[in-house]
C-alpha cells in the first residue's frame, strides 16, 4: 500500500511541470520531491510521470490516476477544514497571501494584530499570483482584481494604476499624452506564466508585442524596471506614488481599477482564528485604506 501522503508530490508535479518547481511550491527540497514520486510509483507498479527536454509529463496511467488523486486532496482538504472550523480557541497560525509590496506596509497593523491576540501567528505567503485557497494554499487572502465565486469575504478599498515613467525616461524619450500614444514608447509589462492579469492584458490590447522591451513576474520587478528606465509601464499608485523618481504619465486607467478584497474560504470563515483575523481587519479598514491604497 502507497503512503497518501506522496499524493502531494504527484500533484505537484502534475501542476507545475518541474520538480523544481514542485519543490519550491511544497517548500522541500528538489530530492525529496523525486525520492517521494519514487516511493509511489514503486507499490503501484507504474511510472506516473516521464521526463522530457521541457519538464515533467504524466504518463498515461498517471493521466488516468490525476483525478482520483486530486479527489483525495479535495476530501482532505475539506476535513482540515472542518476541523479548522470546529476549533474552540483562538489560537494558531492565520496563512496570509498578498502581492510583496503590501507586506512591508502592513507590518505595524500586523504588530497590533499579534498584540490583541497573543496566541495567533499570521504568516505571509507572498505571491502576486492567485493562490488556489480551496487547495488550502492560504487560509486568508489580500486580493485586488477578478476573484473566484468560491470565496467569500468583503471590499476593503479600491486598486488604482495608472501609467509611470521614469524622469530620465521622460527627459530622453518624452511622454505619451494619451493612451493611443504607447505604441510609439518602449514599455515593460508582466511575463507569460501571469499573461491572465489584468496588466498584462490591457497592454495586450493597446499595444503589439514589439512595444514590449522587458517582462516580470511581479508588480514588484514591474516596478523596478520602470524606475531604471528601460521603459514605461501601468503601476499600483499606492506604490508608485511613493518614488520621487516616477511620473504618472498617464491614468489612472479605468480598466485596470478593481476592488481590494479580504477573502477565504467559506468553510474557514468563522473558524475562530480566520473571524480574529477578519474582525480586526475590518475593524482596521481606515488604516488598510492607507495601505493599499497610498
Amino acid at each position: 500500500m502507497f503512503d497518501w501522503n506522496d499524493l502531494r508530490y504527484f500533484l505537484a508535479v502534475a501542476r507545475h511541470g518541474s520538480t523544481i518547481a514542485a519543490a519550491k511550491a511544497l517548500n522541500v527540497n528538489q530530492s525529496t520531491v523525486q525520492r517521494r514520486l519514487r516511493e509511489l510509483e514503486r507499490p503501484l507498479g507504474h511510472k506516473l510521470v516521464t521526463r522530457t527536454v521541457a519538464g515533467y509529463r504524466l504518463t498515461d496511467i498517471g493521466k488516468e490516476l490525476l483525478p482520483y488523486a486530486e479527489r483525495v486532496e479535495s476530501a482532505v482538504l475539506d476535513l482540515e477544514r472542518q476541523t479548522s472550523g470546529n476549533e474552540g480557541t483562538e489560537a494558531g497560525i492565520v496563512r496570509v497571501t498578498c502581492p510583496e509590496p503590501v507586506v512591508q506596509r502592513m507590518t505595524p497593523l500586523i504588530d497590533r494584530f499579534h498584540a490583541r491576540h497573543p496566541n495567533l501567528r499570521v504568516e505571509f505567503v507572498i505571491s502576486d499570483r492567485y493562490l488556489d485557497l480551496s487547495r488550502g494554499d492560504a487560509d486568508v487572502a489580500f486580493r485586488s482584481g477578478d476573484t473566484d465565486d468560491e470565496l467569500v469575504g468583503r471590499k476593503i478599498a479600491d486598486s488604482i494604476w495608472a501609467v509611470y515613467a521614469s524622469r530620465a525616461y521622460i527627459e530622453r524619450d518624452g511622454a505619451p499624452e494619451r493612451v493611443e500614444a504607447l505604441s510609439q514608447h518602449r514599455l515593460v509589462s508582466l511575463e507569460e506564466s501571469m499573461s491572465q492579469h489584468r496588466v498584462a492584458k490591457w497592454l495586450a490590447s493597446v499595444v503589439p508585442d514589439r512595444c514590449i522591451v522587458a517582462r516580470s513576474n511581479s508588480v514588484l520587478g514591474l516596478m523596478y524596471a520602470v524606475k531604471s528606465g528601460i521603459g514605461i509601464g501601468p503601476l499600483p499608485t499606492a506604490i508608485a506614488d511613493g518614488e520621487s523618481d516616477l511620473v504618472a504619465v498617464l491614468g489612472p486607467i479605468p480598466e485596470l481599477t478593481r476592488s481590494w478584497r479580504l477573502l477565504t474560504h467559506p468553510q474557514l470563515r468563522h473558524s475562530p482564528r480566520v473571524a480574529a483575523f477578519f474582525d480586526f481587519i475590518l475593524g482596521e479598514r481606515e488604516a488598510l485604506k492607507s495601505i493599499l491604497m497610498g
